[in-house]
């Protein structure tokens, strides 16, 4: 499916980064795992920001159009070709996580999200947006499954190992290339490793 969708000139999701992850490069840290990162918009401005940065994504033809992104703004990024249900990141290793519309069952969201918190240093920084259960219908971007958008509550309960530095519900205008256009309902969360 990924591939399908990436398999084409121009970038599904735009060329710029997420205008979350933007409002929030100051407090990040190196090195930086970026989850389900498609075509490399996110991974590459964290890597022109001078950020040791790992993309992962399930798709290879995704993650060939994001070394081409890098190479055109002449910076490096590690790729990883991996389903997010069998991606086992090393312990310890990073000092931030950015899930960045990472849309999944809930089963393997859940299960990744214990593998993430693992995957943090102590102090390391989770930043997530996604769309909300409320987005359902809208046509305005994400899953048509309502398993696959996210609720705050279950958020917290799967990062409880965090301090809440940021959860919230907004309602906002998302327009991130032609697959994320208008007014969405999302959520925003930021949590530091005890």
């Amino acid at each position: 499916m990924w591939d399908d969708l990436y398999n084409r000139e121009e970038y599904v999701y735009g060329m710029q980064p997420n205008d979350f992850l933007k409002e929030n490069i100051k407090i990040l840290k190196s090195p930086v795992l970026s989850l389900a990162e498609g075509e490399g918009r996110n991974a590459v401005y964290l890597a022109e920001q001078g950020f040791d940065v790992l993309a992962v994504d399930s798709s290879e033809t995704g993650l060939a159009k994001a070394q081409k992104l890098a190479s055109l703004r002449n910076v490096n990024i590690r790729t990883l070709a991996i389903d997010l249900e069998y991606f086992e990141p090393e312990v310890g290793q990073y000092r931030a996580v950015i899930s960045i519309f990472a849309h999944l069952p809930e089963r393997v969201r859940k299960n990744l999200h214990k593998r993430l918190m693992n995957a943090l240093a102590p102090g390391a920084l989770i930043i997530l947006i996604g769309y909300s259960k409320s987005q359902l219908g809208r046509g305005t971007g994400g899953p048509d499954n309502v398993d696959m958008l996210y609720d705050l509550s279950a958020i917290e309960e799967e990062f409880a190992e965090c301090d809440i530095l940021l959860s919230c519900y907004k309602e906002t205008m998302v327009i991130e290339g032609t697959a994320h256009t208008g007014l969405a309902n999302i959520v925003q969360f930021i949590g530091r490793k005890k």
